[in-house]
């Protein structure tokens, strides 16, 4: 029979947030995780925080959610209050009870600027990466850098001369013509010469114009670099720098120089790596470069010495596996566009959603037995090791 539409509501409600997640969601053996990297954080926060005073956002709710900010692509801030609101998987996932008032979206953001300050996202994601369980599944010998474009909050309109810059009629191009369409005017910058040296960005003066190669176009931007480890590729380290020529090479130097340990390694790159000051700098850092080579009317900065090893071919074929890492973290996680302003915000938030990319891949790669008690046994979360699937990886495994 025809059931009835009632609209009816229960005074009380005898069920928690606990009981409406299935046991089999990602999600459980995710907050796990989070949980014990959190744990171990719990003396750094307690640095961050005052001894007396009105209790903030606790910081392991903050930093979950801004997980699920980067897990489920919540375009915002507010709009993740929102889903906290009325979600009961954000909830659960949070740690707020069912009917746990949320956070008005101000103290929330005023609260994840304090992280921004104590360096949270770094030592998070190093956190995660130094559990038992996780340790496991790293690479301690191959590793592979590379960059990607991280778009600005800024348009081009606000890209304007800097003060002091010569002026036109003194060297300097005619300013472009305004429209006269109201308070966005219609703007046409073909004919002007616009260079890092005589304008910046009046929205974020930290941002800069570049272009990625030949035939793209120029943009306002940032550089995020990846160190990625070749056994799962998982990312063990991020920066995020301006946009320069050099920019890659130098944050690929500076991750290399902050591992622990000086043991012999080997760093795959693409062919923008391959010059005579990154290869000699890697080989004083006890890194092998096995970088492609750029033979385009130059000389490789690399020869047979570091080709005919077999390691070396292996490298450059997983070294295409960090392009899954930008493309998760930039149209997933909603790092293609930036929606904050400067190095030091924008770079603590490609270091978080670097992370949450790893937390997603973790319940595939960790084994049945690391994951007893956390959620149901399947044959989904067993180890997928590159290495035991394809045999002629091991040499860089």
């Amino acid at each position: 029979m025809r059931g009835i539409d009632v609209h009816g509501e229960a005074a009380f409600a005898y069920v928690s947030c606990e009981a409406r997640i299935p046991v089999d969601h990602p999600l459980r053996i995710i907050r796990a995780i989070v949980d014990d990297a959190l744990e171990a954080l719990s003396a750094e926060f307690n640095a961050l925080y005052a001894a007396t005073g009105r209790p903030s956002v606790p910081p392991e709710k903050l930093l979950r959610a801004l997980l699920l900010q980067a897990f489920y692509s919540v375009r915002s801030e507010r709009q993740l209050m929102e889903q906290l609101d009325d979600n009961l998987l954000f909830r659960w996932f949070v740690g707020l009870a069912i009917d746990a008032p949320v956070w008005d979206v101000t103290v929330f953001t005023k609260n994840r600027e304090r992280l921004l300050r104590g360096e949270v996202a770094a030592k998070f994601m190093d956190s995660v990466l130094n559990l038992p369980q996780v340790q496991g599944l790293l690479s301690q010998d191959h590793f592979t850098v590379d960059g990607t474009l991280v778009e600005a909050w800024a348009s081009m309109k606000s890209f304007q001369r800097k003060p002091g810059a010569p002026e036109p009629g003194m060297g300097g191009d005619p300013p472009p013509p305004a429209g006269d369409d109201g308070r966005n005017p219609t703007v046409d910058f073909h004919g002007e010469a616009r260079t890092n040296a005589t304008h910046a960005s009046t929205t974020d003066p930290e941002a800069r114009l570049y272009r990625k190669g030949k035939g793209k176009e120029a943009k306002l931007c940032f550089l995020g670099h990846v160190l990625m480890e070749n056994r799962h590729g998982l990312v063990i380290d991020t920066r995020l720098t301006q946009a320069t020529g050099t920019a890659e090479r130098d944050a690929a130097a500076a991750m290399v120089g902050a591992m622990a340990g000086r043991h012999p390694i080997t760093v795959g790159a693409d062919r923008n790596y391959d010059t005579a000051a990154f290869v000699s700098e890697l080989r004083s850092l006890n890194a092998t470069p096995h970088v492609a080579q750029n033979t385009s009317n130059r000389r490789s900065a690399i020869d047979g010495r570091v080709t005919r090893h077999p390691g070396y071919a292996i490298s450059q074929v997983i070294r295409k596996r960090i392009e899954e890492g930008f493309g998760w973290i930039k149209a997933v996680g909603l790092m293609a566009k930036t929606k904050l302003r400067g190095t030091a915000r924008v770079g603590w938030r490609f270091q978080l959603t670097a992370t949450a990319y790893d937390l997603i891949r973790l319940p595939k790669l960790l084994s049945p037995d690391t994951l007893q008690g956390v959620g149901p046994q399947k044959p989904l979360l067993s180890i997928s090791n590159t290495c035991d699937v394809n045999p002629r990886f091991s040499a860089a495994c």
